[in-house]
């Protein structure tokens, strides 16, 4: 009898205390959503969560420290991101083939619509690829809404610029403006940085700041004169040296994947396993 109270005991103590526990329908209604990025009404953004005084929310300290996050990453000049479709993904649609040229023509029209402000290149390659397209079977839905598609920031590594089946239960005009979004998330257009009251780091303001941007929220997220002449402007004085910080945090320059790493034709050898790293101008 004592044993068998003592196991409804520690059951019950097990529950109370545990770690994984999910809030339930009714606190997850009223639980506020202010890092949640409403790109409008039942949209949401999950490349990013909603922007901050600073970035991540971190003090100058932190971000001082932690070298590794710590600064914005803007694409090298002269660069060419390459793109496949992951076809598997593409395999539930009927004709997967029509599906991706349509898919093909939403990012074109999307690229377009930054026109010569991009700061990158685009080519699809299916061999030494940056990042791939991927369908999503099920939509990623939550109490503040759906995401229709979500993307990378620059760096090195190889990425998926994601879409879910609400994207195309959209008109197309949404649809090439979702993407449009997106895209400036690849360019390295982050939320804060269209955001009007960033004030912990006022020394750099960077940019018109305007109230309508398609990096902003709600209504008031569309492409605008000022997205396109800030983010040329952003790119030439940063990769013309006369621009090194934002709010504060350093930029650094990073290559993608494909051109990443150092050639081995650049490792000589100076001693029976050893190698010394020569510098060609990288």
């Amino acid at each position: 009898m004592a044993r068998s109270k003592a196991k409804a005991l520690s059951v019950k103590s097990t529950e109370a205390t545990d770690p994984f526990k999910l809030r339930s329908p009714r606190e997850e209604a009223r639980a506020p959503h202010e890092h949640v990025h409403l790109i409008r009404k039942g949209v949401r953004c999950d490349t990013e969560r909603r922007g901050y005084d600073t970035p991540r929310s971190r003090s100058p300290f932190e971000i001082a420290v932690d070298a590794s996050e710590g600064f914005i990453p803007l694409w090298a000049k002269d660069t060419t991101l390459r793109w496949r479709f992951r076809d598997s993904s593409f395999q539930e649609f009927e004709d997967h083939d029509a599906a991706k040229a349509a898919v093909e023509q939403l990012m074109a029209e999307a690229i377009l619509a930054w026109g010569d402000a991009a700061p990158v290149k685009f080519t699809r390659r299916d061999d030494a690829w940056d990042f791939e397209i991927v369908m999503r079977e099920a939509d990623n839905c939550d109490i503040s809404g759906c995401v229709l598609a979500s993307a990378f920031f620059p760096d090195a590594g190889r990425h998926k610029l994601v879409l879910y089946p609400k994207m195309f239960t959209q008109d197309r005009e949404e649809q090439v403006e979702t993407l449009i979004h997106e895209i400036g998330h690849i360019f390295g257009l982050r939320h804060f940085f269209a955001l009007m009251d960033e004030s912990a780091w006022p020394a750099v303001i960077f940019g018109e700041h305007q109230r309508f941007s398609i990096m902003n929220y709600g209504a008031d997220s569309e492409l605008s004169a000022n997205d396109t002449a800030d983010l040329k402007s952003l790119y030439q004085l940063a990769w013309a040296g006369q621009l090194t910080h934002i709010n504060g945090t350093p930029i650094r320059f990073v290559r993608p994947f494909h051109d990443s790493g150092i050639p081995a034709e650049n490792m000589v050898s100076v001693a029976p396993g050893s190698a010394k790293l020569l510098s060609f101008g990288l």
